[in-house]
C-alpha cells in the first residue's frame, strides 16, 4: 500500500508500549427480574458443561470448528468468555485444534478502498473479514497479540489533508468482530511495532503535534531512541525488542544501525552490524528473514545470537 505524507515531524520521545486487558463486563442485575437475576448467575458461574469437569468441557469447547465460534459464544457467557482467552488458545493447542491464518489487506481495483482477507495455511481463501471502523489509513502497523489482530494508527486524508492518527482497533477471528482499544498518546504514522512478552511496542515514525487524549490509560511512554528513526521495521527476540532498517537524520540511505530495547533494565543499545533496505520481513523460529530491496529474490537472514547475517 502507498504511504501518505502527511507530516514532517520525526518521533524521537514517542516509544510506547500497550499491555492488554480484558474489562470483563459485570453481570447486570435486573430488579425486576428476579428469574432472569438468577439464570444470569448461573450461566456465569455454573459449570460450563454440566456434569463435566471444566477441564474437560474446555477441551470439549476446544474441538469445535472455528466456523462455529459466533454461534458458540452467543449461547453462554462464561463460553464467549473462554473462546477469547489466551487459555482457550492453549487448549486449542493441546487438542491440535489451532488454525493459524494469514491476514492480508487488499486494496480494492480502483485504488479507492480496501479489505482484510484471512488465508488459511495452504493459502486458499478463508474468508472476508468484516469491515474495519475508522477511515482508509496508510502507514499503520499490525501486531497479533494474544491471537487477535492488532492495528494502529496511521495516516488517513480527510477532506484532502493528510492526519496522523492514534487509534487502535482490534480484531477478533472467533466472532469476526472489531473492536475499539485505548488510543495511543502520540498519533503515528509509518513507524516500527512488535511484540516482545506481551507488550506491544511503538517505535519512531512520523508524527504530527497534538495533545495526549484521556482513553489512552493503557499506553505508557518509555525511553526514547537515540536519534529520529522512520521507515523502519521492529522485532521481538529473547524478551528483547529489536529496531532495524529504515532511515535516519543521521544516515545518508538506510540506516544500518540496530537499536536493541531491554524491557527488563528499560534501556537502549546500539549495534552496528545493520540490515540493509529492507521490504518485508517474517520471524520464522528464532531467526529473521528479510527481503532486500536491491534483490528481491535474496533473502538475509540475522541470527539474534551472535547478531550476525547471512545470506
Amino acid at each position: 500500500m502507498a504511504g501518505l505524507v502527511c507530516g514532517k515531524k520525526r518521533l524521537t520521545e514517542s516509544n510506547m508500549w500497550f499491555s492488554s486487558s480484558v474489562q470483563q463486563d459485570n453481570p447486570t442485575r435486573s430488579k425486576s427480574n428476579s428469574c432472569l437475576t438468577s439464570q444470569g448467575a448461573d450461566d456465569f458461574h455454573g459449570p460450563i458443561l454440566p456434569g463435566l469437569p471444566d477441564d474437560v468441557a474446555e477441551y470439549c469447547l476446544a474441538l469445535v470448528p472455528r466456523s462455529n465460534f459466533p454461534a458458540m459464544g452467543g449461547v453462554r457467557k462464561r463460553w464467549r468468555l473462554f473462546i477469547q482467552s489466551k487459555e482457550f488458545i492453549t487448549v486449542q493447542k493441546l487438542a491440535g485444534m489451532l488454525e493459524e491464518g494469514l491476514y492480508v489487506l487488499v486494496m480494492d481495483a480502483e485504488g479507492k478502498g480496501s479489505h482484510w482477507e484471512v488465508l488459511d495455511c495452504f493459502g486458499d481463501k478463508h474468508q472476508l473479514l468484516r469491515h474495519m471502523p475508522g477511515p482508509v489509513k496508510a502507514g499503520f502497523g499490525v501486531v497479533v497479540l494474544n491471537g487477535k489482530l492488532l492495528v494502529m494508527a496511521g495516516c488517513s486524508m480527510i477532506n484532502g489533508t493528510g492526519l496522523a492518527s492514534a487509534d487502535v482497533y482490534r480484531y477478533d477471528s472467533c466472532h469476526n468482530s472489531w473492536s475499539q482499544l485505548a488510543n495511543m498518546n502520540v498519533a503515528h504514522y509509518d513507524f516500527a511495532c512488535a511484540e516482545v512478552n506481551g507488550m506491544v511496542y511503538v517505535v519512531g515514525g512520523y508524527g504530527m503535534d497534538g495533545e495526549s487524549l484521556s482513553s489512552a490509560d493503557k499506553w505508557t511512554l518509555i525511553e526514547s531512541l537515540c536519534r529520529p528513526r522512520w521507515g523502519c521495521f521492529a522485532c521481538g527476540f529473547a524478551g528483547k525488542l529489536y529496531v532495524m532498517g529504515g532511515r535516519s537524520n543521521f544516515t545518508i540511505g538506510n540506516s544500518r544501525f540496530v537499536d536493541v530495547y531491554n524491557p527488563d533494565g528499560h534501556t537502549w543499545r546500539e549495534m552496528k552490524n545493520g540490515s540493509v533496505m529492507v521490504t518485508a520481513n517474517a520471524v520464522l523460529g528464532k531467526m529473521l528473514s528479510c527481503m532486500e530491496w536491491k534483490n528481491q529474490r535474496k533473502l538475509s537472514i540475522f541470527n539474534p545470537e551472535d547478531n550476525s547475517w547471512k545470506m
